[in-house]
């Protein structure tokens, strides 16, 4: 398996830095590159709402679109799922999550308004955070999940997921289930006595100065785990910093290095378009360059480049049907203004 290994050995700056507006002046080559990905974005990615590039604690760049502003919040979607990963490694660091091959079937069980599946009993929240839990869903090649809508409209979901069938076979076989991350919050709560927006509140965004944070929450009170988070771009930018950063920000460690290194470790098949799955995390190629990223629909994406010590955000409109992936932003324009700065 390769992993992102310099995630944990970023630059001594980037160790103990924050989030600042006053960076160095970027080459002529590159200033010229990231005007051109401005274009591109203008001319060819009408339903862009901001983009970002960061580079250890400074702002390189940060544009909006369609009536957009900083303090805007946008909505992550599925990149909702990599936070979430994020504070389980906060907790795990903390000392309030069990070991990852801990069973999950007893801290569930009262959920379930009849007798659980015995398969159950083989879960564990590694199954969860690596989406092999082998749950009866159905996913397309564009991650499209068929079932999500009934989900949504059921009136507890976390008792509508403990009917769900789960197929032995599938036990250890990665398919992309945003129940795994619901079921994941909910855990986390069970855990801490918190739901995920509280604890993230004291232990992950508190210590970045996130302030303006919508995070919904399902019909029986759990934080969502797959959706529903809504952050600023620049905030998106500091969560992406914290992750080059190894865990560490202003010189306070967050989560662990560990953590981060397995999150961004390819642990699935590939994903045509979407490249491998960690912790809920993606890693993916460009230019021959290795990177993770949070995504979600629409183009919600923080994306974390080791190599050029570097976090990309991009977002868009997220209740579109169809969108374009941004991602030859990155390798057209971004990667190489990168290089040149």
């Amino acid at each position: 398996m390769q992993s992102i290994s310099s995630i944990t050995a970023p630059s001594a700056k980037a160790h103990t830095a924050g989030l600042h507006s006053t960076p160095p002046a970027p080459s002529k080559e590159a200033a010229s590159l990231l005007c051109a990905a401005d274009e591109e974005i203008i001319q060819r990615f009408p339903k862009m709402n901001s983009f970002i590039v960061a580079r250890q604690d400074a702002v390189l760049t940060e544009r909006y679109y369609n009536g957009f502003e900083t303090n805007d919040l946008h909505d992550l979607r599925s990149a909702t799922k990599s936070i979430l990963s994020l504070l389980l490694g906060v907790a795990s660091y903390r000392g309030d999550l069990p070991q990852l091959d801990e069973p999950i079937a007893a801290h569930l069980r009262k959920y379930a308004d009849r007798t659980l599946d015995p398969l159950w009993e083989q879960l564990t929240l590694r199954h969860l955070l690596t989406m092999t839990s082998g749950f009866h869903w159905k996913t397309g090649v564009k991650m499209g999940e068929a079932l999500i809508h009934r989900l949504h409209q059921s009136r507890n979901w976390t008792k509508y997921m403990m009917q769900l069938p789960i197929e032995q076979h599938k036990i250890g076989t990665f398919q992309y289930c945003s129940v795994d991350s619901h079921l994941l919050s909910v855990l986390l709560t069970e855990w801490t006595g918190l739901s995920a927006a509280e604890y993230a509140g004291k232990y992950l965004f508190g210590p970045l100065g996130i302030k303006d944070v919508s995070w919904s929450a399902s019909p029986e009170g759990h934080s969502m785990g797959h959706i529903g988070l809504h952050l600023t771009a620049r905030d998106m930018a500091k969560i992406g910093l914290l992750c080059l950063q190894g865990g560490v920000w202003e010189n306070e460690r967050l989560l662990s290095a560990e953590w981060l290194t397995r999150s961004m470790t390819p642990l699935a098949p590939e994903s045509p378009g979407y490249g491998r799955y960690g912790y809920h995390w993606w890693t993916a190629k460009a230019n021959g360059i290795p990177f993770a990223y949070a995504h979600g629909h629409g183009g919600q994406q923080i994306n974390v480049i080791p190599s050029l010590d570097a976090v990309v955000v991009f977002t868009a409109a997220s209740d579109l049907n169809r969108w374009k992936n941004p991602r030859p932003l990155l390798e057209k324009f971004i990667m190489p203004a990168l290089k040149h700065s």
